[in-house]
C-alpha cells in the first residue's frame, strides 16, 4: 500500500494535544509553517504515535513522539530514534532527513521529533499481494542488501560509540525483555515464556559476540519502497535500534517464514507457495546476507530466531498493557497484543528441535 492510505481520518482521542501550542513551538523552525498546518495520524505501529503534518504551502513532514500515560523504562525513546537517524544520513543507508527534535514535554505533553514524509509504498503483509512476481522478489533482496550495509557501517565513526553497550548484547536483551514482559503482564502466565526465558539464558552463543548498528524491528512494515521501483528508499521506526549483534536483526526479518499465514494482527509466509509468488526462501535470504557481509556462515540460527521470537513476545505483551490502559498507538493492539503466546509457543519449539531451522551453521 502507499504511505499515504495508512491514514486515520481522525486524530484517535487519547493522542490528540495542543495543536495550537504545536503551531507556534515550530513558527520559525520548520519551513512552511506560516501558511498554516494540518495534522492526520498514521494508522498502524504498536508504540510511538505518528502524525503526518501538511503546511499551507504544500511541505509534508511527519510528527513522531511519544505515547501519553505511564511508560515502560527505557521504552519510547524518541530521542535515540532522531540520534540515529541523523547519524545515518551521511552513510548509504536509506533514512527520512531529521529537522528538529524537542525534548520540552511542555510543548505537546511529550517529546517529539519531525522529519522528511517519504513518499513510497509499505507492504503490510509479506506475502505482498498486488505485486508482480519479479517485483516480490527484488524488493525482499533489496531488503536483504540493505541490512547488511546498516550492519556495515562504522558506529564509532558516525559518533555512535556510546550508542549502546558493545558487549554481551545479547545476555542484556534476554535480562531486559524478561523485565518488560514481567512488567507489563496483563493476564495468565505464559509457560513458554518462561521456558524461553531459561533457555535463552542458558545458551547465548558467547563465542560469536559481534557489534554492529541493529534497527530492532527490520521489517517490511517499517521499510519504504520506491512508488514504482522494488527498491527501499526509506527504513523506519527506529525506537529499537542500539549496538548489537546483527544476527538478531536478520533473524527478525525472517520470522514470517516460521509465522502461520492468515493469522489475525500477526501475517506469516507458512502456508504460502513461496515459489508461486516468487519469493525467496529463508535459505536464499541467508545465503544473500552471508555474500553481502562476508560470511562463510550463518551460525546458531536456532538460537537467534527464538531469541526474535521471545523478545517480540515480549514488545506484543507490552502492547497489550498499553491497550489494557488506553494509550496504546493503533487500534488493534488488543489483537496484536494477544499474540505474544503464539509467539512464545513457537520459539519454544524452534529451541527444542522441532522448529524447521536449527542448524549451527547454515549456508
Amino acid at each position: 500500500m502507499n504511505v499515504e492510505d495508512s491514514l486515520q481520518e481522525s486524530i484517535l482521542p487519547a493522542h490528540r494535544f495542543d495543536e495550537t501550542a504545536l503551531r507556534a513551538y515550530l513558527h520559525g523552525r520548520l519551513d512552511g509553517i506560516e501558511q498554516g498546518l494540518e495534522l492526520r495520524q498514521f494508522r498502524g505501529g504498536q508504540s510511538n504515535p505518528t502524525f503526518l503534518l501538511t503546511t499551507g504551502g504544500g511541505q509534508r513532514y511527519v510528527l513522531r513522539k511519544k505515547p501519553p500515560g505511564k511508560l515502560l523504562p527505557k521504552a519510547h525513546q524518541v530521542e535515540r530514534e532522531y540520534r540515529v537517524m541523523a547519524a545515518l544520513r551521511h552513510t548509504s543507508v536509506p533514512v527520512p532527513r531529521m529537522h528538529l527534535l524537542c525534548e520540552e514535554a511542555d510543548v505537546i505533553g511529550t517529546a517529539f521529533y519531525i522529519m522528511d514524509f517519504v513518499a513510497g509504498r509499505i507492504l503490510a503483509d509479506p506475502a505482498a499481494p498486488g505485486m508482480t512476481p519479479t517485483e516480490r522478489r527484488k524488493s525482499r533482496l533489496a531488503m536483504v542488501d540493505v541490512l547488511a550495509s546498516l550492519h556495515a557501517v562504522d558506529w564509532r565513526d558516525l559518533g555512535l560509540a556510546d550508542f549502546g553497550r558493545s558487549e554481551n548484547y545479547l545476555a542484556r536483551q534476554v535480562a531486559r525483555w524478561s523485565q518488560q514482559y514481567a512488567a507489563s503482564r496483563t493476564g495468565a502466565v505464559i509457560p513458554a515464556m518462561d521456558w524461553l526465558t531459561a533457555w535463552l539464558a542458558d545458551n547465548s552463543p558467547l563465542e560469536r559476540q559481534e557489534v554492529a548498528v541493529v534497527h530492532g524491528d527490520y521489517r517490511p512494515g517499517n521499510l519504504v519502497l520506491h512508488p514504482d521501483r522494488p527498491e527501499l528508499i526509506a527504513i523506519l521506526d527506529w525506537e529499537l535500534s542500539t549496538l548489537g549483534h546483527p544476527l538478531a536483526d536478520l533473524a527478525y526479518f525472517c520470522l514470517p517464514y516460521h509465522l502461520p499465514a492468515g493469522q489475525p494482527g500477526l501475517r506469516g509466509l507458512r502456508g504460502h507457495d513461496l515459489k508461486a509468488l516468487n519469493l525467496p526462501s529463508e535459505a536464499e535470504v541467508l545465503a544473500t546476507y552471508a555474500d553481502r557481509s562476508g560470511r562463510a556462515e550463518i551460525g546458531d540460527w536456532g538460537f537467534f530466531l527464538a531469541f526474535s521470537l521471545f523478545r517480540l513476545a515480549a514488545i506484543l505483551q507490552g502492547v497489550a498493557a498499553r491497550a489494557a490502559q488506553g494509550n496504546a498507538s493503533s487500534a488493534d493492539a488488543k489483537e496484536v497484543g494477544g499474540r505474544a503466546g503464539l509467539l512464545a509457543e513457537v520459539g519454544q519449539s524452534i529451541a527444542q528441535g522441532r522448529g524447521a531451522a536449527t542448524s549451527k551453521g547454515v549456508r
